[in-house]
């Protein structure tokens, strides 16, 4: 389907329908905090039995999401030691490595078995479906690495660690974009870079994203687009298919493993769409976890959570942060927005509704790590962790240009579209609401109360029934607690017993976090964007201890 991705230049209909779903979070947002405060001002006994279907609510969805965070875990630690290159190179000769894997029947440990046997599953799918997949020695990766204003201590641990991949180095093109606009320390820093990993590569290129172009905003998207280009002509020049590129845009600051590229093929290979997938790793935030302030740690780690969570729905999975897609569907699509914030999730709807729905994400049980938002002053860091969340919540800007889409894109099941927007929408709205709703907006009925409902039965047995569902919902606070302790990097660290235990009771704290930190600022950006008040891209300063 043709559809221009983008709110501008709109005339006529597409601009009054802009404009409309632009407000529609907002407007539910606040009418749903406003709503419920009016209520328990005017009628206290329908207010308390609100908060109880709302807490109930709430107990059922965190047992949800606890569960499938418990099976999502599970999965990721059975991979943690898999041998992805292997794996790989077995693809290349499938007859005879599905005879070695079948013959293999003992000598492993419980989690390698179950690695083993979902393994084979995935062959034999790939097997039915009669895609075989090319050559993995046809395999090229490009990583797109966005620079604005990191320093060399910043960017150089990702770049050498993409050094030490087990995929062969000489089939990986890294482009370092950096703005034009950057500070030249910024400049002298990439180019040392650039001198120190040169020959270790397929090539490493500096690409320099000019500031100021005709239809762009300042954001990060126009900038690895200019650099994707630059790829395609990179490319192009030596006959290399862009169907065997796999391109994955990285933040400054990103971190792999020695397998993530091997990973990376692997899912590549298996996947029979390949060429209409994105590829989503696990984003956790270790690279400075010990050195940064408590509530900005429970935060990203919350968000670890939620993206291991959304791994086990891959139905309904959106890229995130870190990610990789074909360079083929990259390029068809007209890369990534040149003028919106939130690029990330923005190339999914984008692929979503050029390919008429036949794009998907595909979750991978293997890690990226970031940097923790952290400053030089607790204070300090307590804006930029609210800037950055404000930031991921202007994702709600995909909400207006996806539901333009989804009125056009009638190949396109009804059924899958009302899930997929409503799974979209109800997200940003729960996101802005919920933790005012169960932290503070639900006390307000007790408050309230005047004579009549403080002699009901609903009175006295409210405090009691919200009492038994906190009590509950301590069970799974206690299991998130257990897997953040676990999810840790194991990394020296002084009195590592007292870390441990301070990090269980930084969890304590989530009432106020989500509330101030995550809740906050997405009501922050949905009221932006209802009042056409746009935002402009704002870079994470990222720090060196």
């Amino acid at each position: 389907m043709t559809f221009a991705f983008s709110r501008q230049e709109l005339t006529g209909r597409d601009r009054l329908l802009q404009r409309l779903f632009e407000a529609l979070p907002g407007v539910t947002s606040w009418t749903i905090l406003l709503g419920m405060v009016f209520v328990s001002f005017r009628n206290p006994l329908l207010a308390a039995a609100l908060v109880i279907a709302i807490d109930l609510y709430w107990l059922f969805r965190l047992f949800y999401m606890t569960f499938f965070l418990v099976l999502s875990y599970a999965r990721l630690s059975v991979e943690h030691e898999t041998d992805w290159m292997a794996r790989v190179q077995g693809i290349d000769d499938l007859p005879r490595y599905l005879h070695e894997l079948n013959a293999v029947t003992a000598g492993a440990d419980l989690t390698t078995r179950v690695s083993r046997w979902l393994h084979r599953r995935e062959l034999a799918v790939l097997q039915r479906t009669g895609s075989l997949p090319p050559p993995s020695e046809a395999i090229y990766h490009l990583v797109i690495v966005p620079i604005a204003k990191e320093a060399y201590e910043v960017i150089e641990p990702g770049v050498a660690s993409l050094a030490r991949q087990t995929f062969p180095c000489k089939r990986l093109l890294l482009i370092l974009a950096v703005e034009m606009w950057a500070e030249e320390a910024v400049k002298a820093g990439v180019r040392a870079i650039q001198a120190r990993y040169r020959g270790t590569f397929l090539d490493i290129l500096v690409v320099l994203h000019p500031d100021g172009l005709p239809g762009e905003a300042r954001v990060k998207g126009a900038n690895v687009t200019c650099a994707a280009k630059a790829a395609a002509t990179y490319f192009d020049t030596r006959a290399i298919p862009f169907e065997r590129v796999i391109v994955s845009c990285f933040d400054a600051d990103t971190v792999v493993g020695s397998q993530y590229m091997a990973c990376l093929t692997y899912h590549f290979l298996m996947a029979p769409d390949r060429t209409q997938a994105s590829f989503q790793p696990i984003p956790v935030y270790h690279n400075n976890i010990w050195n940064a302030p408590g509530f900005a740690r429970v935060l990203d780690v919350g968000s670890s959570f939620f993206q291991l969570i959304e791994a086990t729905n891959p139905e309904k999975l959106v890229t995130f942060s870190s990610h990789s897609m074909s360079f083929k569907a990259l390029v068809e699509v007209g890369y990534w927005p040149v003028d919106m914030i939130s690029d990330d999730s923005a190339i999914f709807w984008k692929a979503f509704l050029h390919f008429d729905g036949q794009y998907r994400v595909v979750p991978m049980y293997v890690t990226v790590s970031m940097d923790v938002v952290a400053a030089r002053s607790w204070w300090r860091t307590a804006a930029n962790v609210y800037r950055q969340k404000r930031r991921w919540a202007w994702g709600v800007e995909n909400f207006p240009i996806v539901m333009r889409g989804f009125l056009r894109a009638t190949r396109i099941p009804l059924y899958h579209r009302l899930r997929l927007i409503f799974k979209l929408f109800e997200g940003h709205v729960g996101w802005a609401t919920w933790a005012f709703l169960v932290t503070g907006i639900g006390w307000l009925p007790a408050l309230c109360a005047g004579r009549e409902f403080s002699s009901s039965v609903l009175y006295y047995s409210a405090p009691r029934i919200t009492g038994i569902i906190f009590h509950l919902a301590s069970l799974s606070l206690a299991t998130t607690i257990v897997l953040s302790l676990l999810l840790l990097p194991r990394q020296e660290a002084r009195r590592p017993f007292l870390k441990h235990v301070g990090l269980a009771c930084e969890w304590l704290l989530v009432p106020l976090t989500a509330t101030f930190l995550s809740a906050l600022p997405a009501l922050d950006a949905q009221t932006r964007l209802m009042l056409g008040k746009h935002m402009e891209f704002w870079v994470t300063e990222k720090t060196r201890r």
